[in-house]
């Protein structure tokens, strides 16, 4: 049975780590300044979150301050709060209570990162209503070193375009022929977890769970691979309408769940695969090739029936 990543057990291990991480630093200092913060986890993509939800906070306090009667938009008025956030980020200085939470956040957000970089994606390009504002999209960038190499290159296609606003779907859709162009993999968890298991240790086992069985879906007739031959099954294929290229009917969201449930994140060996089958002549040789190439899957999971009654619609 597939395991899927566990949100409880990521929320725990950054509690825990979090608590030790600060034990280390604040045994002898009351406040941690700008600097310190950049360095205080061996996890560099930790301190860069924290230092990211600062300023976001401070971007978020002058917007609640603003008075309706001056002009915040005025060229000396932009450069002054310009100069101001170059001041206060060089006196930093925040006490352990009010690091904590910021530092349990930049954790979750780490590990989610490279253990589901595909939702990672989806949520950084719709966290604002659906849409994706280059300047915004760039100045978040910054603050990311891990599987970054697509997204740099989707804000750079945006700005030869001179595309300031895009929509989230229209920003997918671009990203999804990056994926492709790049063969994007997503990075190595190992090596990031030995840096978490300085202060806690922390393994990949840990941040996984065993996957319960869908119910089952009584009156579905369908097809499933068996290991040698194809066996009698329930699925809603019958009543789909045919396709004549799977990569095509593909929706960015689907290959993503396709890519990080049933290819183990490797997006390569995804696009092969469906290359493979849509050069196929009938379902029989789609199964067969499937057999051939893939076993390990969990056949009792959504994501592979899926999977399955795409390939029927394509040849049934």
């Amino acid at each position: 049975m597939e395991d899927k990543i566990s949100q409880q057990a990521i929320n725990d291990y950054s509690e825990q780590y979090t608590r030790k991480l600060l034990d280390r630093f604040y045994a002898q200092k009351d406040f941690i300044n700008g600097q310190e913060i950049l360095t205080l986890s061996e996890v560099e993509q930790v301190n860069l979150f924290i230092v990211q939800s600062l300023f976001r906070t401070w971007k978020s306090e002058i917007q609640k301050n603003r008075s309706v009667y001056f002009d915040y938009e005025a060229a000396a008025v932009l450069e002054a709060q310009h100069n101001l956030m170059n001041v206060l980020s060089r006196h930093i200085k925040v006490s352990r209570k009010h690091l904590e939470p910021l530092l349990q956040q930049a954790v979750m957000q780490t590990l989610n990162d490279v253990l589901n970089p595909y939702d990672f994606f989806s949520k950084l390009i719709t966290s604002h209503n659906n849409e994706l504002h280059l300047e915004t999209f760039k100045e978040e960038l910054k603050y990311l070193k891990l599987n970054k190499a697509p997204l740099l290159r989707l804000s750079q296609i945006l700005q030869e375009q001179k595309i300031q606003n895009i929509s989230g779907n229209e920003a997918f859709s671009i990203l999804d022929t990056i994926l492709e162009d790049l063969n994007f993999t997503p990075e190595d968890i190992d090596p990031l977890l030995q840096k978490f298991s300085i202060i806690e240790p922390v393994s990949m086992e840990m941040l996984y769970e065993k996957k319960a069985k869908p119910p089952a879906k009584p009156a579905e007739p369908a097809k499933q691979m068996t290991g040698a031959h194809v066996k009698e099954v329930k699925t809603l294929a019958d009543d789909f309408q045919k396709i004549n290229v799977i990569r095509e009917s593909l929706t960015i969201n689907q290959k993503f769940m396709f890519t990080k449930s049933l290819f183990g994140g490797d997006f390569e060996l995804f696009s092969e695969t469906i290359n493979a089958l849509d050069k196929k002549n009938s379902f029989d040789e789609a199964i067969e090739y499937l057999e051939e190439h893939l076993t390990q899957w969990d056949q009792e999971s959504e994501e592979f029936h899926e999977f399955m009654e795409l390939i029927e619609k394509r040849f049934n």
